[in-house]
């Protein structure tokens, strides 16, 4: 994690409000957006809820604590962009289930090969995918979901490259006195 990282998280972590979340939030930041993501404690329910009966509780749960809390999360995510120039995006857990109440979706830019392109078309063929970008879409969430383990383990990597970086010597070679 790099030093601007730890900055959010820390400003983050003591700038939303106590008892918002039954444990501190999960905080993720990328190049555009900054993603706080809240554990909600379980409705009560009787104990013989059906699941159907306890799928509603917990999202009208989430719905509640997203509008009870809206004007606080727009001032801490105006004051977050202000500070660090990152767009900022709400969610919770419950029971294991992740609800996002919003989030931006970035277009990027790629260059396929036919193989590639026909791919996507395929999955536009066969109605799996509205669009190239939304087949595209589709195959980077299944590289997620079914790759998972590999993606963090690239992050993990990546973070120990950052942190060796950030020892490493403090002034830039200035050109002067023989190349390596």
């Amino acid at each position: 994690m790099t030093t601007n990282h730890d900055a959010i998280h820390g400003w983050l972590l003591g700038r939303i409000p106590g008892g918002w979340f039954t444990a501190p939030a999960e905080i993720t930041v990328d190049r555009e957006e900054i993603l706080v993501v809240g554990p909600l404690g379980e409705p009560e329910l009787p104990p013989d809820a059906s699941d159907i009966a306890a799928s509603a509780a917990r999202e009208a749960r989430a719905r509640r604590f997203r509008e009870e809390t809206r004007a606080a999360r727009i001032t801490i995510a105006e004051e977050a962009r202000h500070r660090f120039g990152l767009h900022v995006a709400w969610g919770v857990t419950i029971a294991g289930e992740r609800q996002l109440f919003t989030t931006l979706s970035v277009p990027v830019m790629t260059r396929l090969r036919m193989a590639e392109r026909q791919v996507l078309d395929t999955l536009v063929d066969a109605g799996v995918a509205r669009s190239r970008s939304h087949a595209l879409a589709w195959c980077v969430r299944l590289v997620g979901r079914h790759q998972g383990d590999w993606i963090e383990s690239l992050r993990q990597a990546l973070t120990a490259v950052e942190s060796a970086r950030e020892q490493g010597p403090s002034d830039p070679p200035t050109g002067s006195g023989p190349t390596p």
